[in-house]
């Protein structure tokens, strides 16, 4: 009886354990099959990247995204695929690259999941690009041990229609475009100096949009404003942007200049026309080459007092960074919602501290980088993570590392942080700080920079912006303020990044301003 109770008691201790161990046990990994039809005419290469979203409500979206506002309501998995032909398949182990954890801990219930290939490795800049393969959307239900339906690419992105304009446009604004087109021209221009860099033909391209009334043979001049637009923007994304200006010039809400609207978009992101050891002289090829070749072409001003600069985000620190480094060039700059211009406050992270991590403070909290009403959206970390599994191009923490980092033994720009655990490696953000800090600069060289750049700064930001661009303009403001320079520097009370140009109902109230300032800047005692 003894022995016989001694028996039992081993079997349920070893129960016990089996079960223990079970329970620790890792979750068997959720591999999802994707396949190239055999009716598409040819193979292909790419990022193959997979999302997931619980499925809620009746009806069944029509894609399946990312949101850079609710970053992790939708689980994403990538992998590289080298070559896949019709006909073939891949499978993807959606606990290998994945955010924001592999889709083996996802719970059990009904989801969404489509399938991307992207082909051109810019789905982190521009998402979902013409020429991506796309499957449907799938509603599926996961459960424990269960297997998940094949994808099929069976969809191909078209083209889209660059002068298609969004429907919350104004009526008005849409109805000038047709005009506003006959007045802007593509102008593109190979660079030598790219060229020479690079080793392959690398062009300057912009729209060039001349007012009403301009006459290639009359003798008037018209000041120039050279414009570059944001993170995700490109040289097809100007459309609604020429029909407002236009608009507003043919009512005479605007003063006549000539808008030079410039592509900044790249493989690798924005290369913000700084002259780069990664993307090349960006500015040197647009200060030396694309502007004289410009002011041969048009009726323009062809001196720094006609020439001015306007930008917002990445395209306004792009503009900063012009007006500083090439002060004789241009006549100022209006920079609007900046990216940081003081690497003390880099979204948060001061660079220059000893020890400092992109993704925890000093005290251990983490560190925000998207905000919307006060409440803290992304953190630093969740941003990166997410670039991350969606591709080692084009994201915009990637893209600051191909403008500012010094170039690595693998040919790549050194990474600022690790990725993994937000360490900053301190020897590549001296080097941020010695060539792109823009604070720095002023600090170190105004002497030098003072007769060329006094008064041209001219920066406005919301008090409330999306990405806390509040915080390095006010270090830049203090900075100036310290040489006891002439500068501009404006807070709006309560505006964020996306609604900071417009202060009323007007979406382009705060452009007219711009426009208007810098026309008294080229003509003297010319009022509105």
């Amino acid at each position: 009886m003894k022995n016989l109770t001694r028996a039992l008691a081993a079997l349920a201790l070893l129960a016990t354990t089996v079960a223990a161990q079970a329970d620790d046990a890792p979750l068997a990994h959720r591999i999802v099959r994707v396949s190239l039809p055999g009716t598409v005419g040819e193979g292909t290469s790419g990022r193959l990247i997979v999302f997931a979203a619980p499925a809620s409500g009746s009806e069944k979206p029509e894609a399946v995204d990312t949101n850079p506002f609710q970053p992790k309501s939708v689980s994403v998995a990538a992998r590289e695929v080298s070559w896949i032909a019709p006909g073939q398949s891949v499978d993807l182990d959606t606990d290998g690259e994945a955010f924001p954890a592999g889709f083996s801990t996802l719970p059990p219930g009904d989801y969404y999941v489509q399938a991307v290939l992207d082909v051109g490795h810019d789905y982190n800049y521009s998402g979902r690009h013409a020429g991506d393969l796309l499957s449907e959307v799938t509603k599926v239900k996961f459960t424990p041990g269960g297997t998940l339906p094949v994808l099929a690419l069976s969809k191909t992105v078209p083209p889209t229609d660059p002068w298609a304009l969004s429907p919350k446009l104004p009526q008005a604004v849409r109805d000038a475009l047709p005009e506003a087109r006959q007045h802007a021209h593509a102008e593109v221009m190979e660079s030598p100096l790219l060229t020479a860099f690079g080793g392959r033909s690398q062009v300057i391209r912009a729209w060039v949009l001349t007012p009403p009334g301009y006459d290639p043979k009359g003798i008037a001049r018209y000041p120039t404003v050279y414009l570059t637009h944001g993170f995700t923007g490109g040289f097809d994304r100007y459309a609604g942007t020429i029909a407002a200006i236009w608009l507003a010039m043919a009512k005479k809400e605007m003063p006549p200049m000539i808008w030079v609207l410039l592509d900044e978009s790249g493989p690798t992101g924005t290369h913000e026309f700084a002259d780069s050891v990664n993307n090349g002289p960006w500015g040197q090829a647009l200060t030396t080459e694309y502007i004289p070749w410009l002011e041969g072409r048009y009726r323009m001003d062809g001196k720094a007092s006609g020439r001015f600069l306007n930008g917002h985000s990445s395209g306004g620190w792009a503009t900063l960074w012009l007006q500083t480094r090439y002060p004789k060039i241009f006549g100022g700059t209006w920079s609007t919602s900046p990216d940081p211009s003081d690497f003390r406050d880099f979204t948060g992270i001061d660079l220059s501290a000893p020890g400092a991590n992109a993704y925890r403070k000093p005290d251990g909290s983490e560190n925000p980088l998207v905000r919307d009403k006060g409440k803290v959206i992304a953190t630093f970390e969740t941003f990166a993570k997410l670039e991350r599994v969606l591709g080692a191009y084009g994201g915009q923490l990637a893209s600051f590392e191909w403008v500012f980092s010094p170039r690595g033994k693998d040919g790549r720009p050194q990474p600022m942080f690790n990725r993994d655990t937000g360490a900053v490696d301190p020897q590549v953000a001296a080097y941020w700080r010695a060539h792109y800090d823009i604070a720095e600069r002023l600090r170190t060289q105004w002497p030098t920079l003072k007769p060329d750049l006094d008064g041209k700064i001219h920066v406005i930001v919301g008090t409330a912006d999306t990405f806390y661009l509040d915080g390095p303009a006010k270090l830049l403001k203090e900075t100036l303020d310290g040489l006891h320079a002439r500068s501009d520097i404006r807070f709006l009370p309560g505006k964020t990044h996306f609604d900071l140009y417009k202060p009323g109902d007007d979406g382009q109230e705060l452009l007219t301003k711009i426009a208007w300032e810098m026309y008294r800047v080229a003509r003297p005692g010319q009022e509105r």
